[in-house]
């Protein structure tokens, strides 16, 4: 397991930071802090409750100390969420102020959600039919981004794989990547793509977190293209999936060939779909 804990602790107020160093670097999937609550730290094993209250100067302080200032980050908060160096996705709740002309800000900030960001090379070893399209369905926290990172970085060894990382977590700055693999931070995944397959030759394209009309859209485009898929979905299984009519384009076009789906405790299963 690879994980960017300096990186983390580094974004932390230090009295926050000191007790997330001592009580949860292999165990802290997430760290919740509420406005005048207990910061909250979540583990595999349940949730461990640190010493003091969230004060304001503290998410603002995770806030600017994550973002760094910079543009790029600034547009994603209005989408609800910013990425800290390492890949850690940080969450964010509070007074929204909505633009008719532009995108969104906070008025103020009063809850953030951490999910630490961890590599563990090997994790998609099992999964033997990795030379077709494959989708990866899971409910969040399962892992899903996890097992596409590993997945997308062993098929690179052998063929071009082209990541469309929208919000910098699939391969930041210190995460191993293929040696065939090519990464395009921060943009939307159907520009993304589009981008891909007019510039860089992909035998793959990947993405992560598919949710949106735009994204299935997009994703046919590259199949009809000949590039094959490595992307991931929300959902309890592939039944759910039917179930729900923005997934109905790609499973009707059979896009997928190989399903993975995952569970609870991170374990896996793979499905063929048949022609």
């Amino acid at each position: 397991m690879i994980c960017a804990w300096k990186q983390l602790l580094s974004v932390l107020p230090p009295d926050i930071g000191q007790q997330v160093d001592s009580a949860g670097k292999e165990t802290m999937q997430e760290l919740r802090l509420r406005l005048n609550a207990p910061p909250e730290m979540v583990c595999g094993t349940g949730s461990v409750w640190l010493k003091g209250t969230a004060k304001k100067e503290d998410l603002n302080y995770i806030v600017n100390s994550a973002s760094r200032y910079s543009p790029w980050c600034a547009s994603t908060m209005a989408l609800g969420y910013i990425t800290a160096p390492g890949g850690h996705r940080i969450g964010i709740c509070g007074d929204a102020v909505l633009h008719a002309d532009a995108p969104g800000s906070f008025q103020s900030i009063t809850s953030l959600c951490i999910r630490v960001a961890r590599d563990y090379p090997g994790a998609a070893d099992k999964i033997k039919d990795i030379w077709k399209s494959i989708l990866i369905i899971g409910a969040p926290g399962w892992g899903k981004t996890t097992l596409l990172r590993d997945l997308t970085r062993r098929i690179a060894n052998e063929r071009v794989v082209c990541v469309v990382d929208e919000r910098e977590e699939l391969f930041p700055e210190g995460i191993q990547r293929g040696k065939r693999m090519d990464v395009l931070h921060g943009f939307p995944k159907p520009r993304g793509m589009n981008m891909m397959l007019r510039t860089m030759g992909p035998d793959y394209i990947a993405v992560d977190e598919i949710t949106a009309e735009q994204d299935c859209a997009g994703l046919i485009q590259a199949a009809n293209c000949g590039v094959r898929l490595i992307a991931t979905a929300h959902g309890s299984g592939l039944q759910d999936l039917r179930q729900r009519p923005l997934y109905q384009p790609l499973l009707d076009r059979k896009i997928f060939q190989t399903i993975v789906l995952l569970n609870k405790d991170k374990s896996y299963s793979v499905e063929r779909v048949v022609s």
